[in-house]
């Protein structure tokens, strides 16, 4: 046989550097204090990722990142990748704390913050079981013991980085919890991100020409969606420090944005803005809603503004679902179908499969599912359900319903996390804290409705013998040791926490007692 012309699909890196070259002049990143055209993003990631290489870092290592939304960010996640360095992009918002503990499950051999985030990481360190790994940069100013990023960048050559990827070269870790206790990394390769961003693109119907606003921090793996399906194409990404409603109406009006992706609480902000016009939101095409269920009303009036309301529902670990605007009248409660080359099934109680109607456990198998939990064998196999045919299947811990149509709804959780503004809140992790209050001898922490975040963290406390203390008193000591999206709202106080028989707290009976209840 001859040999063919066809040569192997291309990865990032390459993706990158053509866009470079068949792209130079156009803004590939913008920003109130700088824009980067595709030629100058490319030179900068290469001087950046030979930097990396310079000061000690090699293909595989981790890399931490504490830093807050700005071009550099994304110059350097585009940098490791170019470097073969694994992200672990952090969320802000959580304690100093557990930020330390996920550098230290990342196995991280450096660290890239901002400086305030910096001084906190340096002050948690002390004296604690994990230590800040040596090669600390700092985005922008100084701090005693950090290195600027920038001498990274200005000493290093901008030449293309001598290193190539496989499909198997681990590309991130995004952590699934950002609170006390053992993190949980979900880890994907060169290849799996690389597909997820082309079902995504399709998905969510990416061009060359399209203007993304980011409004959500880089940590996130929603931001990830809007940034990888960005550069796949050769778009430009407006990346925003943070998010308001009259911001993203000035972005949209003044710079043509296209695409975005949110949280339904910023959609319904954005509505409740005294600067609200529909006619600001004229340029864009499609927009993608997730973290939470869109409600219908939220739904309905964006769909009048802009016909390319997309709902997605998924998981980091590699499953979605969306549901497309020619879909949405009638199945508003709907979180669409599996994008293409994904498929799901829903499960009873046996695992075995449920017909259209029935409510169960979502799994779903694809090209674009995690190889696995970082450093979490025991995770990964809880994860995993294998079919009678020997595949494996991602659990979700979902529950939901098709359709006779194949649509699916999301009915409940099978486990107990918290969506709160489209962030991933886990009980557990404020029952820790709350025990520990000398007044609390037993305490359980559900999600409650809120009309604002969809849902918001409340807790059923079981008071200790003596004076019952007071709940404000109580909400107070524990919001201070908690991270900013992990507040409590609300507390009760029972004579004891309902059980079964195994002495596992019935949290839907709280639920449906406390639903209406902050």
């Amino acid at each position: 046989m001859q040999p063919g012309l066809t040569s192997p699909p291309p990865l990032l890196p390459e993706i990158l550097r053509l866009n470079a070259r068949w792209r130079g002049t156009a803004p590939a990143l913008v920003s109130d204090h700088e824009t980067l055209s595709w030629a100058e993003f490319h030179r900068r990631t290469n001087a950046l990722a030979n930097g990396f290489a310079a000061s000690g870092l090699t293909p595989g290592d981790s890399l931490a990142l504490v830093m807050s939304n700005s071009v550099d960010m994304a110059v350097v996640i585009a940098a490791a990748i170019k470097a073969g360095l694994v992200t672990a992009p952090l969320n802000t918002s959580i304690l100093p704390s557990a930020m330390i503990s996920m550098i230290g499950d990342a196995g991280a051999r450096a660290v890239i913050a901002s400086p305030g985030f910096a001084q906190a990481l340096e002050s948690s360190a002390t004296g604690g079981d994990c230590e800040l790994p040596p090669l600390r940069l700092l985005d922008r100013g100084s701090l005693t013991g950090w290195r600027p990023l920038s001498s990274l960048i200005d000493e290093a050559d901008p030449a293309v980085p001598d290193w190539t990827p496989d499909r198997g070269h681990p590309l991130n870790i995004i952590y699934s919890s950002g609170t006390t206790g053992m993190p949980k990394g979900i880890l994907h390769t060169h290849g799996t991100r690389l597909d997820w961003a082309y079902d995504l693109a399709i998905a969510l119907r990416y061009h060359s020409g399209a203007r993304t606003l980011v409004t959500l921090g880089l940590y996130s793996n929603i931001s990830w969606v809007m940034m990888l399906c960005t550069w796949l194409c050769g778009g430009t990404l407006f990346i925003r420090e943070s998010f308001s409603a009259e911001d993203v109406l000035e972005q949209a009006a003044g710079n043509g944005i296209t695409h975005t992706a949110m949280v339904p609480v910023q959609y319904q902000r954005i509505l409740d803005d005294p600067a609200f016009d529909p006619e600001k939101l004229a340029s864009l095409q499609y927009v993608m809603s997730c973290g939470a269920p869109l409600l219908a009303h939220t739904k309905s009036a964006w769909l009048e503004i802009c016909p390319g309301v997309i709902e997605l529902y998924g998981l980091t670990e590699g499953l979605i679902t969306t549901l497309d605007p020619e879909d949405a009248p009638g199945r508003l409660a709907s979180v669409g179908k599996p994008v293409a080359g994904t498929d799901i099934k829903i499960l009873d109680d046996t695992d075995r499969e449920c017909p259209p109607g029935t409510v169960g456990e979502i799994v779903g198998r694809g090209r674009i599912a995690m190889p696995g939990y970082h450093n979490r064998p025991d995770a990964t196999a809880e994860a995993t359900w294998i079919d009678d045919g020997g595949q494996a299947w991602l659990r979700t811990g979902d529950i939901g319903q098709l359709d006779e149509d194949g649509f699916l709804y999301i009915v409940d959780r099978k486990k107990d996390m918290i969506v709160s503004g489209g962030q991933n809140i886990y009980p557990r992790d404020l029952e820790s804290v709350l025990i520990e209050h000398a007044d609390v001898a037993d305490v359980a922490v559900i999600g409650v409705p809120d009309p604002e975040w969809g849902e918001t963290p409340v807790a059923i406390i079981v008071p200790a013998d003596g004076p019952r203390p007071e709940a404000a008193t109580l909400i107070g000591w524990a919001n201070d040791r908690l991270g900013k999206q992990q507040k409590l709202r609300g507390a009760h106080f029972v004579d004891e926490l309902p059980r079964n028989a195994n002495g596992k707290v019935l949290k839907r009976e709280l639920r449906d007692r406390y639903s209406g209840k902050q």
